[in-house]
């Protein structure tokens, strides 16, 4: 596994260190120790996956509020997304801003997505798939979002939206309150 700090305290773009051979090769995804000796979270306790239809699909930006913040890792299994996480954590150097990230089922990264930062992604093909691994469970109460298109978080969405949830497109801009998170 190899990690690459994101310009946000505690995200991680996360490559293959694949071992290759005449077969093809074999690369680990996910390491609990690996994680753990890196002071992240190592286990998790849900899976889910999100498959997509459309190009141009937006998905978020969603967060859980403490205690319920959720640490992810997502990986796009099928087709390709862009990829947004925003800081949420107020004591962070880098609350409030965004990072972009570029995943596909080509390039087989891993975000790995601390607790407290919003997420949401825009899928730029057709039929894309997306896989989530969460430390841990769902609770609906705790789930929140932020506007998918907020001036105030600067996301550079590449392509028009073809496709966002209702729910989606209701959540509220930043207005600087506490978002809980």
């Amino acid at each position: 596994m190899i990690f690459e700090e994101l310009p946000l305290a505690g995200a991680y773009r996360i490559g293959l260190s694949p071992h290759a051979d005449e077969r093809g090769f074999f690369a680990r995804t996910v390491c609990e120790d690996t994680l753990v000796e890196r002071g992240l979270v190592g286990r998790f306790k849900q899976s889910s996956v999100s498959f997509n239809l459309r190009r141009g699909t937006v998905r978020g930006m969603h967060y859980a509020v403490a205690p319920h913040a959720e640490t992810k890792l997502v990986r796009c299994t099928r087709g390709a997304i862009h990829d947004v996480i925003v800081d949420l954590r107020r004591d962070s150097p880098t609350y409030l801003r965004a990072a972009e990230i570029a995943l596909s089922a080509e390039n087989r990264a891993t975000l790995y997505v601390p607790a407290g930062f919003a997420h949401g992604f825009q899928t730029l093909r057709d039929d894309t798939e997306v896989l989530y691994m969460i430390d841990r469970a769902y609770v609906a109460g705790a789930a929140r979002g932020l506007r998918w298109d907020d001036p105030a978080l600067g996301i550079a969405w590449p392509e028009p939206v073809s496709v966002i949830a209702e729910r989606d497109r209701a959540f509220p801009a930043w207005d600087g309150a506490d978002p809980g998170a």
